[in-house]
């Protein structure tokens, strides 16, 4: 089974091709992508042919890729249809780089002549009842989440732990980027902070902003949308504060005395450990363990900070990274392999939201 594995994010693109679970052939391009989403596919597409033809591969049995900002979903592996990527490449739910992941798993599926699929994307939704109201009824909260790493690790962890998922119930932080803390009860994610709107800052998004002041703040400077937007989503947090999206660049100047960076850093551990507590509360009792996990884990520093508060909470478990490509891929097998049917998107009527 060989399986070509599409992953764009907002600064890269993330290929592979995997016979079964092996990985043939694997490349990261890190590009400052165009604004323009038009454009921005057609600069991806070459990249992943030129790739494509330099690793010398002839056929596939599958595409796979992120699936991007879609209507509320339960999980899964979805087929990439004609509506998925109509409403993802006009970006009807919103927009990032991760749309662009299903019309790209279409087009090089028709290529090769094999099905196209995503496997849980961001917009998966279990979120009970209670926590979906925000106090205003026009604005709800949304399920908008690092749904397909988180799974992944929750996966892995049980399989540690010798624990069924659907016994499990942990708190995941996803700290990247943007930063996603979830309640996870019995193996479904019941709350989520969507890393675009709520929760802690990170390096590049503003997370919960005080809203009388968002709203003066977007007043005073007669900002438009997308421009709004644009600087919370982007330009915010680490970026607003010091300048810089790299953690290892903030470290670096905190252990050089500068104060500024120093408070910042404890700022962002701080906001991530207020989250992991409303988590926990959200779940109603002790977690089984607390997971923290994405690019920002891997220093020891941050996670280190990040234990010293909430270890009374619970177990802190560190897998630092993100299991996307794994994730995807394996999804794609259990497809082929007959162990589990891919769902249409969209899909029924009543099954939007658990």
């Amino acid at each position: 089974m060989r399986i070509l594995v599409i992953n764009p994010g907002s600064t890269s693109t993330k290929l592979a091709v995997f016979d079964g679970k092996r990985v043939l052939f694997e490349r990261t391009v890190r590009s400052d992508p165009p604004a323009e989403p038009e454009l921005d596919m057609r600069v991806r597409r070459s990249l992943v042919a030129d790739w494509l033809r330099e690793v010398g591969v002839t056929s596939l049995d599958a595409v796979v890729a992120r699936g991007g900002i879609l209507r509320p979903l339960p999980p899964g592996v979805y087929e990439v249809g004609s509506a998925m990527v109509e409403e993802l490449i006009k970006g009807l739910h919103g927009w990032h780089a991760s749309n662009l992941g299903a019309p790209l798993a279409q087009e090089f599926g028709r290529l090769f002549g094999c099905p196209a699929y995503v496997v849980d994307p961001v917009s998966v939704d279990e979120m009970i009842p209670e926590a979906r109201l925000s106090g205003l009824k026009e604005v709800p909260r949304r399920s908008l989440f690092h749904a397909l790493n988180i799974r992944a690790i929750i996966r892995d962890v049980c399989g540690e732990l010798g624990r069924s998922p659907d016994d499990f119930n942990a708190v995941v932080a996803h700290l990247g980027g943007g930063t996603s803390v979830v309640a996870v009860r019995g193996g479904r994610v019941i709350d989520v902070n969507n890393a675009n709107e709520e929760g802690p800052f990170s390096m590049e998004r503003a997370g919960g902003v005080p809203a009388v002041g968002l709203l003066k703040w977007v007043f005073a400077r007669g900002f438009d949308l997308e421009s709004a937007v644009r600087r919370l989503v982007g330009g915010g947090g680490m970026m607003d504060y010091l300048g810089t999206r790299s953690l290892e660049e903030v470290e670096s100047r905190m252990l050089k005395g500068d104060e500024k960076a120093r408070l910042a850093w404890e700022a962002l551990a701080y906001q991530v450990c207020k989250e992991i507590g409303a988590m926990t509360a959200a779940l109603g009792g002790r977690p089984d363990a607390i997971i923290l996990t994405g690019g920002m884990a891997r220093s020891t520093r941050l996670t280190s900070r990040i234990r010293e508060r909430i270890g009374f909470l619970g177990e802190v478990l560190v897998r630092p990274g993100e299991q996307e490509m794994r994730a995807l891929a394996d999804g794609a097998i259990e497809v082929l392999t007959g162990k589990t049917k891919p769902m249409r998107y969209p899909p029924p009527e009543g099954r939007t939201q658990s």
